[in-house]
């Protein structure tokens, strides 16, 4: 081989070799550096919830501040039914990219995967939280037909009514629940109606069609303030707005489902990038310090932050086993 050719050959060499040395730098680089150029394109937030309740209000009022903040669009998508099944399982076929998010409720993370025979997928293996969000005690609504004022009075006329049904947000949600747990301690009958989303629900509570419901305080506030339905009991802590309305434990209830945590909560797909996810964490306790958001959660009658995606992890941790021992009781859900 003559020196030109070995010349040639050790150019080409050395050439593959610093593209492969390149390439492998590459795969090893720490993932802050990959991750520097997001977003370069509109975040979409999957919402697994009707419009108009209060997962969607969510959705869109941090999602409207993550936009200002990052530059970017950010586009709420409802996608609706089983719980918020259905949307979950699109984010999880999702790129674990930092652009598609998932907003939903306590049902979908915590209860879902218990209750729903169909149900394919994971929150420890398919998702990481960005951000659960508290929302403060859940008041249980009766109707002005019926009424009640105070707990007992609800129970009393349940014993003695012929039919009485109670609205939940949807199949295998907490206040499914939570009327399911009211039955079983009393020994009651009251049949849950379940909806696609809290608006409906309130709705039809207004309209004096279902006796009561059970949802979030924000959701609810408009069928409290026309007089159409009056709250005789809230889950695991007193509102603010409401103090005088004593919680179901403080009212005599026993069960440890109405002490668990209810919430909102962000979600990104599994192995999305750890600084990824911290940015977005960190945003979503920013927005909660704005004078719109921490307006929003007043009058919602939150007086929770929202928590870090490590704050997030470890409560589910913590509650998702006593979950799986309050859903037990439940049985097969149908959709």
């Amino acid at each position: 081989m003559s020196k030109t050719s070995m010349s040639k050959t050790t150019h080409l060499i050395s050439r593959r070799r610093v593209i492969a040395a390149g390439a492998a730098a590459l795969v090893s680089m720490p993932s802050i550096v990959r991750a520097q150029a997001w977003p370069s394109k509109p975040i979409k937030i999957v919402c697994g919830f009707a419009a108009g309740g209060q997962t969607d209000q969510f959705s869109r009022v941090y999602g409207e501040y993550i936009a200002r903040e990052l530059g970017q669009p950010v586009v709420v998508e409802n996608k609706t039914g089983a719980s918020g099944a259905i949307a979950a399982m699109e984010v999880k076929r999702s790129d674990p990219d930092g652009y598609t998010l998932m907003m939903s409720n306590t049902g979908t993370y915590m209860l879902n995967p218990l209750l729903q025979k169909d149900v394919k997928y994971s929150i420890a293996e398919d998702f990481v939280f960005v951000s659960m969000m508290p929302t403060g005690g859940l008041p249980l609504l009766i109707s002005e037909k019926i009424g009640a004022k105070t707990l007992a009075e609800f129970i009393a006329y349940a014993r003695k009514a012929e039919r009485v049904n109670l609205g939940t947000y949807a199949a295998g949600s907490y206040a499914h629940v939570v009327i399911n747990e009211l039955n079983r301690q009393y020994g009651l009958k009251i049949e849950p109606v379940h909806y696609r989303g809290e608006a409906p629900m309130w709705t039809d509570l207004m309209g004096q069609s279902i006796d009561g419901g059970i949802g979030s305080f924000g959701a609810a506030l408009p069928a409290i303030q026309a007089g159409k339905a009056h709250a005789v009991a809230v889950t695991r802590r007193r509102l603010i707005a409401m103090p005088e309305v004593q919680t179901f434990a403080e009212q005599g209830v026993v069960s440890r489902a109405n002490n668990l945590l209810t919430f909102q909560a962000c979600a990104a797909p599994a192995k999305t990038p750890p600084e990824i996810v911290k940015r977005l964490s960190d945003l979503f306790v920013a927005a909660a310090k704005t004078e719109k958001i921490a307006d929003m959660l007043k009058k919602q009658s939150i007086d929770e932050p929202p928590m870090t995606a490590e704050a997030s992890a470890a409560s589910y941790k913590q509650e998702a086993p006593i979950w799986s021992e309050m859903v037990a009781n439940l049985g097969p859900i149908a959709q």
